[in-house]
């Protein structure tokens, strides 16, 4: 028998995430939402690694959405280009620098 629920709740200020393993076969992710903790773990069913990496990839993508709506500003920048331009000065005067 599924049994199905609803719940809705609010991160308090100590509101966390965690990878665990419940045992050394059972991996699961842990949401502590500050105070009501969750463990979403493998499904017990052949192929339910499949579907709760499916559902954590789907989850992770979501979030990501929700984080950017709401808190734009802590985007992390795009990476920079960590090789630089070589700068190609041209000396109106002639001069090559070795001195006076």
């Amino acid at each position: 028998m599924t049994v199905g629920f609803n719940v809705t709740c609010s991160p308090g200020r100590e509101a966390a995430a965690a990878f665990m393993r419940v045992t050394p076969l059972l991996p699961a992710l842990v949401i502590y939402m500050d105070p009501v903790n969750l463990a979403i773990q493998l499904p017990p069913f052949p192929g339910g690694d499949q579907v709760l990496a499916k559902f954590c990839r789907e989850l992770a993508r979501e979030a990501g959405k929700l984080a950017a709506e709401i808190d734009p500003d802590g985007e992390p920048a795009p990476p920079e280009d960590a090789t630089p331009e070589p700068i190609l000065m041209r000396d109106e005067f002639g001069d090559s620098g070795a001195g006076n």
